[in-house]
């Protein structure tokens, strides 16, 4: 009974986690369907998202009459601040290359998120996951290989998302054994709507209609993703986690020429998408096996 509850809990955490990249996918999407139509700032698209969240969390912790429970402060102040400078970061990125592109590079997380699990989570060395973190980034620097001639800024911005969403990643499943998701949604949240609103006030603007209809698509997406990938990491490590995740990429690479008119994979992307796919695979059937 014990094996098939921890099979089922697996599962929700796998689909739960896919499911996130679908919704940030879709969020960055609407970044993109807003050039030439209003003129919003990056920031401004984070600030709605961290004040959509955190609106929804006190809802639904009014809903259901519970209250804060905080045990180590430290990883929820780590936790909200990484992933606030990475959702920054990340929305930056998109604006300045392509949505693929953006969401590509933030998903070379996974290969630092394997580093750092192997120098300070000691119950995480699993040197097979760690190869196949190597497979998936050497799928992610064949899609990009086109783009790597010369690197420009907005590329440096996608990597610098990639960096901080690991530290990012690595606090979240630290606090998932001492915090329900509400606590550590509401800090998260919370400090990104401030910290974003007193570093870019200037970009942030009561919005008419249309720029209204925009930011809150994007930022209602965006915390969907969020309340999906704080949920699916109770059940899964910081390295399966992130490996899952990994399946943004595949998205970007088949949805972007159509939703958004990125320029389509070349042959090397290809085979490049394919070594994440195959290496997302590898682990789904290695822990279904364990």
């Amino acid at each position: 009974m014990d094996a098939a509850y921890s099979q089922r809990a697996r599962l929700w955490g796998d689909v739960s986690i896919f499911a996130s990249a679908f919704f940030f996918y879709l969020s960055t999407a609407v970044v993109r369907w807003g050039e030439g139509r209003v003129a919003i700032d990056p920031a401004y698209y984070v600030f709605a998202r961290f004040l959509l969240g955190i609106l929804t969390v006190v809802g639904v912790m009014a809903a259901g009459r519970t209250g804060l429970k905080i045990r180590s402060l430290h990883l929820l102040l780590g936790r909200a601040v990484f992933n606030c400078i990475a959702v920054y970061c990340f929305y930056k990125a998109v604006a300045l290359t392509t949505v693929a592109q953006g969401n590509i590079l933030n998903m070379t997380f996974p290969i630092f998120v394997a580093l750092f699990s192997w120098f300070f989570l000691k119950k995480q060395r699993e040197p097979m996951a760690t190869l196949m973190v190597a497979v998936a980034f050497l799928g992610v620097w064949l899609v990009l290989a086109p783009d790597l001639t010369g690197l420009q800024t907005g590329s440096l911005w996608g990597l610098a998302s990639g960096v901080t969403a690991a530290v990012a990643i690595l606090y979240l499943n630290l606090s998932r054994r001492d915090h329900d998701t509400n606590t550590i949604l509401f800090f998260m949240f919370g400090f990104g709507t401030v910290a974003i609103y007193a570093v870019y006030h200037r970009h942030i603007f009561l919005p008419g209609p249309m720029e209204l209809l925009f930011l809150v698509l994007c930022a209602g997406l965006g915390v969907i993703g969020q309340y999906l990938l704080t949920i699916g990491f109770r059940y899964v490590s910081a390295v399966e986690g992130s490996i899952v995740s990994c399946a943004r990429i595949l998205m970007a690479a088949l949805f972007g020429p159509w939703l958004v008119g990125d320029p389509a994979l070349t042959p090397a992307g290809w085979i490049g998408a394919f070594l994440i796919l195959g290496a997302n695979i590898y682990l789904a059937v290695r822990r279904v096996g364990t």
